[in-house]
């Protein structure tokens, strides 16, 4: 069962019209013995103060050495302490504060504008969005935060609010606020069991092509249970509730400058465990480190030419020089088949080029290998666990097809079981991902005459309902679910 505590500095602090809650002096909490055994404690620090060496500073330092989960945490309060430790985050934020101004009728006195934010929430309607974004970046309780107009808006200033210098319009969204994320984030069903582990799952439900559908996310809540693990889907709008669990499996398609990267390094900031931790993505999602990681690591890879934007104008004589026709070119960054294109002459060449390189210094081109499916090889902690066959999308040389209109057609698939597998095709694999890391990978190889080839090392490969199940079924969901749990004892030193 969770324990939900509010921390105040004075018990006056707490108006009658604040929700009903666990409230305890910062003194009690910090000197009391009863609080250093308790377990599964979730804080919401209010202390007036979150200086360096105050008792709010000390009172989150305490929360974190007993495990108890804490808002805001040390590090929060220390990156709030001065504008030189928030201000690149906060820059970060300055097209999407552009974009919330420009959508508003909000515009302050002159050229400032002052925004107090409460979990996340605030008064103005079209600013939520922008509010719930800075409480994720920065989260703590209640937030101040002035906005600047020069050129364009920016945030000029952002610091925390004293519960005790709340004026009566302030506490009355400050009750609605908390009465809404206690109710929304921090309770529990009371007759839920305890569970050994809670473990996140980050998905969006509106992804078209995401890397689990709804049946095989449901087999891996199944599979948590059966092991006493607590399983729950969250989606972009939870980056502030990440503390509360001991792990984090993304479901979602990964990309750098992307919420996903930033919940995989919040998750590891956190000491959680993470898959995909943030250094398979950075690794993974970019395919031209990962063309000359296998190709140092003399992994057997298609020809490969990396080409930058001063090129362009003899794109064409770099690229006969190496390939023949059909080439290959490909973005840094793409996925499920996007940002990849086939060029059969040298006029497609030069025009994809010229489109590619608008958006990225460099691209890759690489050499066309026909084949009538590409193997897929599903490794967890340097094992395989399961292998596929992707077949190409009928009348098209992808297996995912992005046709006109946002229409998508996929290729059929078959399923082996590991062992059945042809053993070079599974070796490249595991020599390939293991130069990534001990994570959750999806290699890909193309097989033929001439030998197999590592095409890339996906960081979140598919794992649906029917498909890459077939020959393990739940066992499947229960041995990711088992890696999890290793880890995570082998953490705890169990």
């Amino acid at each position: 069962m969770t324990n939900q505590i509010i921390i105040v500095e004075n018990l006056k602090d707490w108006k009658p019209e604040f929700p009903e809650a666990s409230v305890v002096d910062v003194d009690d909490y910090l000197t009391s013995p009863d609080y250093f055994k308790m377990r599964n404690v979730q804080v919401i620090n209010l202390s007036r103060s979150y200086r360096y060496q105050s008792v709010g500073y000390y009172c989150a330092l305490l929360a974190q050495a007993r495990s108890h989960r804490v808002i805001p945490s040390v590090k929060t309060m220390l990156d709030l302490s001065s504008k030189a430790m928030y201000g690149l985050d906060a820059e970060d934020l300055d097209d999407l504060v552009e974009r919330a101004f420009r959508n508003s009728d909000q515009r302050g006195e002159g050229n400032t504008f002052v925004l107090d934010i409460f979990f996340g929430e605030c008064v103005y309607k079209k600013l939520g969005d922008l509010s719930r974004q800075i409480y994720e970046t920065f989260p703590c309780p209640i937030l101040q935060v002035t906005f600047e107009y020069e050129s364009n808006w920016r945030i000029q200033e952002i610091k925390p609010l004293a519960l005790n210098k709340l004026n009566p319009e302030q506490r009355e969204m400050f009750a609605w606020s908390l009465a809404h994320y206690l109710k929304k984030r921090w309770r529990s069903p009371k007759t839920k069991a305890p569970s050994r582990y809670d473990l996140a799952i980050l998905h969006d439900p509106n992804d078209k092509l995401p890397p689990s559908d709804k049946r095989a996310l449901a087999n891996f809540v199944k599979a948590g249970k059966n092991q006493g693990v607590s399983v729950e889907m969250i989606q972009r709008k939870d980056y502030s509730r990440l503390a509360e669990y001991d792990a984090l499996f993304i479901r979602d398609t990964t990309r750098i400058n992307h919420y996903t990267y930033r919940f995989a390094k919040k998750a590891e900031s956190e000491d959680m465990v993470v898959i995909d931790d943030p250094n398979s993505i950075l690794r993974c999602t970019n395919k031209v480190y990962m063309a000359e990681l296998l190709r140092a690591n003399r992994v057997p890879v298609p020809k490969t030419s990396i080409l930058h934007r001063d090129d362009i104008k003899r794109v064409d004589k770099i690229v006969e020089r190496v390939f023949d026709y059909p080439v290959v070119l490909k973005v840094p960054d793409g996925s499920f088949s996007l940002g990849v294109y086939k060029a059969e002459n040298a006029s497609d060449l030069m025009g994809i080029a010229q489109r590619l390189f608008k958006d990225s210094e460099l691209i890759l081109a690489q050499e066309y290998l026909y084949t009538d499916f590409d193997w897929r090889i599903g490794i967890l902690n340097r094992t395989p666990i399961f292998v596929c066959q992707y077949f190409m999308s009928k009348k098209h040389w992808q297996i995912v097809n992005h046709g006109p209109g946002g229409r998508i057609t996929e290729g059929a698939w078959k399923a082996w079981q590991v062992g059945d597998a042809p053993n070079d095709v599974v070796t490249a694999a595991l020599n390939a991902a293991n130069l990534i890391g001990d994570g959750l990978y999806g290699v890909d190889v193309k097989q033929n005459a001439d030998g197999v080839y590592v095409i890339e090392v996906n960081d979140n490969p598919n794992i649906e309902a029917g498909v890459e199940d077939v020959h393990l079924k739940g066992e499947l969901y229960s041995l990711i679910i088992r890696d999890f749990v290793r880890r995570l004892d082998s953490r705890r030193g169990r």
